[in-house]
Order: C-alpha cells, then sequence, then structure tokens
C-alpha cells in the first residue's frame, strides 16, 4: 500500500564550486537528493486513480421481458394480470382435419389480430375443467415454446417472447388413449391489460362415435373490479399512536403536510382493520406482512396506479418473483386520490378470513414491509429502493403505536460504514505519510521511525476492517448473493489483495537488500490496485438495494473526494520537485548552503504538515457525508 522508492548506488556529490563539502548539511542535503527524485518520477502515477470510477459512472440496466413460462397458468389459463378478461374474442384457432386417430398429427393454427402472448391446449370437451390432453410438437421455435402442464411434457404451448405475432401453427399429436371428442382453447394477451381467458376452438372427434352434443362449456368471466370510491382529502397523521397503528418514513411525518412522507396506518373497528397507505409514487404502492425479514409467503396488498385510475390488489410474494395477484372478494370500503404526485388508498378488511387462502390474520405479529416502484400498464416492475423494513415485529390490531424502520439492515450498514472507513480515510492518509512524509518524521518510535509506526498502524486497521465488513454480506445473506452484480466479485478481489500486502509486509527484506526495490514496487502495485477495485466496488455498492444511498449527490461527493486525493498527492509532487530545484541552485557560498539546506528542510515540512492537515480536514468530512447516509436509511 505504499508508494516503491527507487534506490540509486550513486548520489551526487556535495560540493561548494571546488570545494568539497563535508558537513552534516550534506548528509542532509544527499537524502533529500535522493528522496526527491524518488518521488520525481511518479508525477503522474497519482492520474490514472481516476479511473476507478470512470467506468462505473453509467450503469445500464436490464428489462425481462416475459418469457412465456407461464406453467402457473396452465389449469385455469388465466394470466396473474390482475384484471378483468375481454369478452368478444378477436382471434380463433383452426385445425388442418376434424377427425383423429391416435398418433394422428394434427395443424392447429392461431390467427388475429396482433397480440403478444398466447397459452393454447387440448382438452376434453366434455369436460373443459380436466387436465390437458396429448402434446404438441413445435413449427417455429422461434416463436412458440413447449410447456409442462399437469406433469405432461409438451401438452401446452405458449410464446417464447412479447413480440407481436398475427398467426402461430403448431401440431397436436393425438395420444394412444384419448377422449372421444377434443376442444381446443386458447388464451390471448394482447397487452397486459387487455387478454381473452379460454377462447373455444373447433371440436374434433374419433371416427365413428356419437356426435357431440353436449351444451358447449362457457368460461365464466373475471369479476369485474369492484366499485371504488375516491377520497377527498388527504390522510393525516393526528391519531397516530393514540387510535392508529402507523409506519412513516421520515419518523414522524404528516401526509396531509409533507409530500414525501410514505405513511402506511392500521385502525381497527371491532372485527375489521382499515388500512390506509400514502406516499409519493407514479406507479405502485405496496406493503406486506411477513413472518421474517425475506421476501417470501408474504400477505401483500398494493396500490397500482393505470392511466388516472387506482387498482388496490391483493397479492402473495412467493420470493423475488413477480407478486400472484389474488382476489379482492376479502376487501371492502376500497378508495384512493391521485395528487401532486402522491398516490392514497385506503380498504377494510376483517381480521381473519376463514377459508381464503394467502391472507394472514391481523391478531397475530409480523414484520412489515413498505415499498413503491414503477408500473407500466397496470403491471408492476421491481422496487428500485430496498423496502422499508420495521426493526420489529408488530400486531397491528394491537395498542396504537407510532414506529419507523429502515431500507438498510443493521448489518449492511455496518459493512458500508466499515468499508468507507477503511478506503476513504485510513489507507488514503496512510499511503499520503509513506510516500511523502518520510523526512518529516525520521525518528525512532517503539523501534522503528514515526512514519512508518503511523503507515503500519493505518494499514492494519483498513485491513482489520475490510475482513470485518466482508463477512458481514455472508453472514447476512447466508452464502453467495447472486443478485448484486459485479459488487461482490470486486469486494472479494479486495479482500485477497488486502491479505497479500500483510504477507508481503511481513517478508519486506531489509533497505539494503537486492530484493529491496522489488519488493517496493510489487508492495506499490498491489497496494494501488486494492485502492482502486475498492473505488469500483464503493461506486456500485452505494446503488445496491440493501444499501442504496438516496439521490445522486452520492455519485457527485464520491467523484469530489477522489478529486480531492488526487489534488492532494499532485500538490505534494509538485511541491517535493521545486524543493528539489531549490537546493540545486543553491549560493556557492558554503555557509549559505547550510543555512539554505536546513531552511529549505524547514520550509518543505511546514509546507507538507499544512497540506496533510487540510486533506485529513476535508477527507473527514467526505466521509462523514457519506457514515451520516448510511445512518439516516
Amino acid at each position: 500500500m505504499s508508494s516503491p522508492t527507487r534506490e540509486r548506488a550513486h548520489l551526487p556529490e556535495c560540493r561548494h564550486g571546488r570545494t568539497r563539502v563535508t558537513t552534516a548539511a550534506c548528509d542532509r542535503k544527499r537524502k533529500f537528493h535522493s528522496l526527491t527524485r524518488k518521488s520525481r518520477g511518479k508525477m503522474a502515477v497519482p492520474g490514472f486513480t481516476v479511473g476507478a470510477f470512470i467506468l462505473l459512472l453509467h450503469l445500464s440496466s436490464v428489462v425481462n421481458y416475459p418469457s412465456g413460462k407461464v406453467t402457473k397458468s396452465c389449469h385455469g389459463m388465466v394470466p396473474e394480470h390482475g384484471h378483468s378478461p375481454q369478452s368478444d374474442p378477436v382471434h380463433h384457432i383452426s385445425v388442418s382435419q376434424t377427425t383423429f386417430l391416435p398418433g394422428d398429427q394434427i395443424k392447429v393454427t392461431l390467427s388475429g389480430k396482433p397480440f403478444k402472448g398466447f397459452l393454447v391446449e387440448a382438452r376434453d370437451a366434455e369436460n373443459l375443467s380436466g387436465p390437458p390432453i396429448g402434446s404438441f410438437t413445435l413449427i417455429d421455435s422461434e416463436v412458440s415454446q413447449l410447456l409442462t402442464c399437469e406433469d405432461i411434457r409438451g401438452s401446452a404451448v405458449s410464446h417464447t417472447s412479447p413480440s407481436k405475432k398475427t398467426e402461430v401453427k403448431v401440431y397436436w399429436n393425438a395420444p394412444s388413449s384419448t377422449p372421444n371428442h377434443i376442444k381446443f382453447l386458447v388464451t390471448v394477451v394482447e397487452k397486459y391489460k387487455i387478454y381473452w381467458v379460454k377462447i373455444p376452438g373447433p371440436v374434433i372427434s374419433r371416427p365413428n362415435v356419437p356426435p357431440f352434443t353436449t351444451p358447449e362449456a362457457t368460461v365464466a368471466p373475471m369479476p369485474t373490479l369492484s366499485p371504488i370510491s375516491h377520497l377527498t382529502k388527504s390522510f393525516n397523521a393526528s391519531d397516530c399512536g393514540n387510535k392508529k397503528f402507523c409506519v412513516r418514513s421520515p419518523l414522524n411525518c404528516d401526509p396531509a403536510k409533507e409530500l414525501a412522507c410514505v405513511f402506511l396506518s392500521f385502525t381497527r373497528h371491532d372485527q375489521s382493520v382499515m388500512v390506509e397507505m400514502s406516499g409519493p409514487s407514479e406507479g405502485y404502492l405496496s406493503f406486506a406482512l411477513s413472518h421474517d425479514r425475506w421476501m417470501g409467503d408474504d400477505d401483500a396488498y398494493m396500490c397500482i396506479r393505470e392511466d388516472q385510475i387506482v387498482h388496490i390488489q391483493p397479492s402473495r410474494l412467493t420470493g423475488r418473483s413477480h407478486p400472484i395477484m389474488d382476489s379482492k372478494d376479502s376487501l371492502e370500503d376500497m378508495a384512493w386520490r391521485l395528487a401532486d404526485g402522491v398516490m392514497q388508498c385506503s380498504f377494510r378488511r376483517n381480521i381473519t378470513l376463514p377459508g381464503v387462502k394467502n391472507r394472514f390474520d391481523l391478531n397475530a405479529s409480523y414484520y412489515i414491509f413498505l415499498a413503491g416502484g414503477a408500473a407500466d400498464d397496470g403491471r408492476i416492475h421491481k422496487h428500485s429502493k430496498q423496502p422499508l423494513i420495521t426493526y420489529g415485529k408488530y400486531n397491528v390490531t394491537g395498542s396504537p403505536k407510532n414506529i419507523g424502520g429502515s431500507h438498510s439492515l443493521l448489518i449492511l450498514k455496518v459493512h458500508g460504514a466499515l468499508m468507507f472507513v477503511a478506503w476513504m480515510t485510513t489507507v488514503s492518509i496512510g499511503v499520503l505519510i509513506a510516500r511523502f512524509f518520510k523526512p518529516v518524521w525520521p525518528k525512532p518510535l517503539f523501534g522503528d521511525a514515526a512514519w512508518f509506526q503511523v503507515h503500519r498502524g493505518l494499514m492494519l486497521t483498513t485491513s482489520a476492517f475490510t475482513f470485518i465488513a466482508f463477512l458481514l454480506p455472508f453472514i447476512y445473506r447466508r452464502g453467495w448473493n447472486w443478485h448484486a452484480g459485479y459488487h461482490p466479485f470486486l469486494g472479494c478481489t479486495v479482500m485477497i489483495l488486502a491479505v497479500l500486502q500483510l504477507l508481503l509486509a511481513a517478508f519486506r527484506p531489509p533497505s539494503h537488500d537486492p530484493r529491496r526495490q522489488m519488493f517496493n514496487w510489487t508492495h506499490w502495485s498491489v497496494g494501488t490496485a486494492a485502492r482502486i477495485i475498492a473505488v469500483a466496488a464503493i461506486f456500485l455498492g452505494m446503488d445496491l438495494p440493501g444499501l442504496d444511498l438516496p439521490g445522486p449527490w452520492k455519485t457527485y461527493a464520491m467523484i469530489g473526494f477522489v478529486a480531492w486525493h488526487v489534488g492532494t498527492e499532485i500538490v505534494l509532487e509538485i511541491h517535493a520537485y521545486r524543493l528539489s530545484r531549490k537546493v540545486e541552485i543553491l549560493d556557492d557560498d558554503r555557509i549559505q548552503i547550510l543555512q539554505s539546506c536546513t531552511v529549505a528542510e524547514a520550509e518543505g515540512h511546514a509546507f507538507k504538515k499544512m497540506v496533510l492537515a487540510i486533506y485529513v480536514c476535508g477527507n473527514l468530512t467526505f466521509l462523514t457525508m457519506f457514515l451520516s447516509a448510511i445512518n439516516h436509511l
């Protein structure tokens, strides 16, 4: 982590004109020449540190489109979009023949106005709610794919991408044992909120069987949206802790007065609870009740904006996948309001819902999640920020409370804080001291030069903080986090380089050893690489959901810190170069040489100390900004 020294075998002689000077000042002058020459060739070195963050300023996001793997919808053939299906189909199915024998292959064609998604199955015409019959063979694998439904491989066909299509062709393979009559059904999705469920196709029959006379089964449409009234005024926090159980961020904010207030309240009325939710959002707001701090198997409720309407939708979370929308039958008195970029919605539900799946009883204690994000055409996208999670489990039907939460767990906050302290402050100061302050603090301290003791102490602190911070995410995740991008890979690299630096320092050869110069360059190279990669890891880590520092200021502040450090190194390099030139042009007076060397050293030391003091103050200012932001997550 310290910079290398270019040791020279021959130093310039100390002369006064033609007279050799053999005073203590001459020794100081030789030492001064040696140190300035070591740093003179490295004035361009700090500049490459700027590259540590340039590659990280623009990160592109990946959007995942529907892939057609909709096996969860095989039985009911209903997309989990949370909207009512359309009537009056505008798509139809045709077949290449109306009779079949076991083993026959029949071409099935789906056509109509442009659509994005589809699901085709063959069912027993006399039992359309039964399992799919037979299997399919693809004609164009770029457009369609096979699904395994009801443990029958290839028993359904769906789309492979959301690209628009007007026609899809596949083959249906008749199995050896089939019902007398087969009916094809198709669900077609034009866009997220516009779709048709179980559009009936033609009936094909085995030869010499009684004609199909059973009335065609019809598919009951999904219930229409429950009547929703509009809220006439904003929610308020006046009864929080008195009549309402409230979760607020920032704590004690009032949605009636602050547009940025994220607000959730529960008010018990006999055997039901009135829920109010408010916050700035152009897409959706949601909350979930959870048995733990992890998403999955949770009871969730969403307010989703679609144009100028808000849909209130119960759902369940099964992990990191898209939430599964449920029936609204368990909710009553739904209302909503949109004003000034703030979404507000309310509803009532019973404390207990016997016989209703996926809904938790509200008379137990849960962690409460609050999240929001973007929505497109009624389809929600993953929240861009870590949800607010309460610090503990709470019973919302118990005594009214006024609580807050955090967007980041304490263990992740400590991880971020330790990495900021280690790779912004302790390592940066340690490098400056090793590089520029050897002649300033050469006196022994506990057996070694004072500069070296300070340098070593700061570097050991850096390694210790890095090791502790390195362990915390693994403890939190109980393993590797595959959702954190390149950040964990960079963190592991920094940890390896930090350990390597400790091993190199433990086997540092003496100053006059022939291997010393190789050690110096290796020590400098490994340390510099660790610093650059650590800065890159910090840039990436600031945007991760587990420690998502707010606002664009974080990027500018980190760039400012890097510029502050590089600028300080450049100032010290220029000062060392000018001081070396000043000594070289001393007058030809022996007394003046002695006086000038002493004065030059004193001035140089004072200037360096002043620059270091200013640098430390600025460094701590940047560090305090980041630590304060972490504390307020």
